[in-house]
């Protein structure tokens, strides 16, 4: 192997090892970042700011702060050195007043105390720049034992250093050793923070609007429901996509009533054909062959009746609050007066958006279903905040697991087992089904603890 693949050797393993690296955060932060574009784009203006807020706020601190600070302690204890150079150096009165009167220049407050009133040295402070600072400078420039205290009074500093003959004790102002106007800059960088933010806020309010309004739009629009009020707004890429819903929309609804418009027409046409047929019938008179051939022409009517219904679907119906008790109650009643045992039971609220005649006609053909094969049947009704759920179980034969997706397949009828269709069409329970899904919801067909078959029907709401 040569020099150079050996090279590449190592990139590409190199490469495979950040690529793992990288991976594996991205999984770890996965968990810790918000779901919400909302949430996201804030953090994408905040974490930025914050970093740089943080890296001036440090250089500040660092380099401003602290040069500041040590050169104000630095002038201080440069006043108290020439304090101590002046009253070793030159003969004082009594009462030291004409050096009282020089540090009083220097405002300072100037005292001398007995050779034993120096205090013990006492614990630092955690985290004291002045401390720190005029420790320094007074190691440095005085070269004397001193004790100062800089947190036992918040506007003065006391310094005490050692003399020959007694203690000199130095009264300072803390903003004349300490730039003590950090704290202003610190609120003038979070107040301006706090109003970029605020703005951020609001701006992106009224960026993320339009994209909530298109999922308001869209989930109404495949609920079967209107959006009468929504128009394309906000940037130019969410207008951009709201119109291309809004001719999607127009698409898909001109479709439809050109399928129901041909539908019609074919209606019309078939339905005239089988009412000359009932009239030849008529004419011919009673026989047994008649018989049968009016018998095949009713059955051909509904079956037509049972295909138009499928094709046209519930268009043109408008979805409006339903009580869902009083149209389970109307279910009930229709199945006791065909001589079943059915009962009724509902809990939530019962108010629910959608289209009335279409959802009663879906749950109307799993009743029948029902009703074909089993003595009793008993209907549920759950409404939470998120879905209307209908549970129609029985104790008939059910339908095999296997079976239980292929029997919404239109015109298939099942002959073993369970003959829902007996007489039918096949199309009960793909019509069942295609209004459950044109409401955004679908029907699961499952176990019954009545022994046999349970429906529900589940739709948001």
């Amino acid at each position: 192997m040569s020099t150079l693949d050996t090279g590449l050797t190592l990139i590409r393993n190199a490469s495979q090892r950040v690529s793992a690296v990288n991976g594996w955060m991205g999984n770890a932060f996965k968990g810790w970042m918000p779901s919400g574009l909302y949430a996201r784009a804030l953090l994408i203006m905040i974490v930025p700011m914050v970093i740089l807020q943080t890296v001036v706020a440090f250089v500040f601190m660092e380099r401003h702060w602290n040069t500041v600070t040590r050169r104000l302690s630095a002038a201080v204890v440069h006043d108290v050195a020439s304090l101590i150079d002046v009253y070793k150096g030159y003969p004082q009165d009594k009462d030291r007043a004409q050096l009282r009167r020089i540090a009083q220049r220097m405002q300072l407050v100037v005292d001398f105390l007995p050779v034993g009133d120096m205090p013990p040295p006492g614990p630092k402070p955690f985290f004291s720049l002045l401390d720190q600072t005029l420790s320094v400078q007074l190691g440095r420039q005085i070269g004397r034992p001193f004790w100062i205290d800089t947190v036992g009074n918040s506007n003065l500093v006391e310094i005490r250093i050692q003399l020959d003959d007694s203690v000199m004790r130095v009264f300072a102002q803390r903003s004349s050793a300490y730039a003590s106007n950090s704290e202003i800059f610190i609120f003038w960088m979070l107040g301006t923070s706090s109003i970029l933010l605020i703005v951020s806020v609001l701006f992106l309010r009224n960026q993320i609007k339009p994209i909530l309004r298109l999922a308001d739009a869209a989930e109404s629009f495949g609920k079967g429901r209107e959006a009468p009020n929504f128009r394309p707004r906000g940037a130019r890429e969410v207008r951009r996509a709201a119109q291309a819903f809004l001719e999607m929309k127009a698409r898909i609804e001109r479709s439809i009533e050109q399928r129901t418009a041909m539908l019609a027409g074919v209606s019309h046409d078939l339905r005239t054909i089988l009412t000359r047929f009932k009239l030849e019938l008529v004419l011919i008179g009673d026989s047994p062959e008649v018989d049968g051939m009016r018998r095949d022409v009713d059955e051909m009517s509904g079956m037509l009746e049972d295909y138009l219904a499928f094709a046209r679907g519930d268009s043109g119906e408008i979805a409006q609050p339903t009580d869902m008790t009083l149209a389970l109650e109307e279910l009930r009643s229709d199945a006791e007066r065909n001589g079943h045992t059915a009962t009724v039971a509902f809990r939530g609220l019962p108010v629910v958006t959608v289209k009335p005649a279409s959802f009663k006609r879906c749950l109307a053909n799993l009743v029948s279903n029902a009703a074909r094969h089993a003595n009793t049947i008993s209907i549920t009704g759950l409404r939470d905040h998120r879905y209307l759920t209908v549970t129609i179980d029985d104790d008939g034969p059910g339908i095999p697991a296997d079976m239980r997706e292929e029997v919404f397949k239109p015109f298939l009828r099942l002959d073993d087992a369970r003959n829902q269709d007996e007489g039918g069409t096949g199309l009960g329970l793909a019509i069942a089904r295609d209004i459950a899904r044109s409401h955004g919801g679908d029907i699961m067909l499952g176990d019954s603890p009545m022994g046999g078959l349970r429906a529900a029907v589940r739709i948001p709401v």
